[in-house]
């Protein structure tokens, strides 16, 4: 299997493993449409890790394979490739990116899929899709335009350079720099900590930031308001409301 899915205390790892660089060939982004699907659906996932291992994250696209590829046969794919990735962008549930090492090309598209993420010291994301005379094709161009903004993201995309970790959580790339060591460890606190927390009211609030990103104001706020109101019919919101008012705030145990 070139990716796996491991499921422990409410956490799914979703684990690339495709040596030495975890290439994201058709294989492996048809593997990735699936375990998305697999966590989507799974009531014992609550919340996803996406992890390359301690050494690379992913290293982009395999090369050699779109290389013997014309028009014709990319036209076909690109719509899979994009449909993989959008699979992990589409999971309703907290998913954070554990990134060591290179997440490049491919491999930066894909973090860019996660809620959050948490990269090593040594870590170097980037773009360089220009350098082989393309563009990003799995959501690049837009992911990444809208987690750091147009001018941030042309200058990676137009220049293909490689950001260094620092950098990257000064632009808003990554949201937390950690020593290599504890990627993997910080991420899954971070997973399993929401893992604890009211699965719908969390799928709300994904899918209410996300769709309302996509929209105008009023229909984002109408988007919010459907979700909030709806909250009211379950046990989870019962049980939050309850525990504040009997016990104080953050004791809550949910469903």
């Amino acid at each position: 299997m070139t990716a796996t899915l491991e499921v422990a205390a409410g956490v799914g790892t979703i684990r690339l493993d495709r040596p030495p660089m975890n290439a994201l060939d058709i294989a492996t982004q048809d593997r990735l449409k699936e375990l998305a699907e697999e966590a989507t659906r799974r009531d014992d996932v609550r919340a996803v890790v996406i992890y390359g291992g301690e050494k690379v994250f992913a290293a982009g696209a395999d090369i050699k394979e779109m290389q013997a590829m014309d028009h014709a046969a990319m036209v076909v794919r690109s719509g899979a490739l994009q449909e993989s990735f959008t699979a992990v962008a589409r999971i309703p549930k907290p998913v954070v990116a554990a990134v060591n090492g290179y997440a490049l090309g491919g491999g930066c598209e894909l973090a860019l899929c996660a809620d959050f993420r948490i990269a090593a010291d040594n870590a170097k994301l980037g773009q360089p899709e220009i350098l082989l005379g393309v563009i990003p094709g799995a959501g690049g161009t837009q992911r990444l335009a809208r987690l750091v903004g147009p001018s941030k993201a042309k200058d990676l995309i137009f220049t293909g350079r490689h950001v260094k970790a620092e950098e990257a959580l000064t632009i808003g790339l990554v949201d937390r720099v950690v020593p290599a060591a504890e990627v993997y460890e910080q991420a899954h606190a971070w997973a399993a900590r929401l893992a604890q927390g009211p699965a719908i009211a969390l799928r709300a609030a994904k899918e209410s930031i996300d769709a309302g990103l996509e929209t105008d104001l009023d229909t984002g706020l109408a988007i919010e308001r459907t979700w909030f109101a709806g909250l009211f019919a379950t046990e989870d919101r019962q049980r939050g409301m309850r525990s504040f008012v009997e016990e104080g705030p953050g004791k809550a145990k949910f469903i």
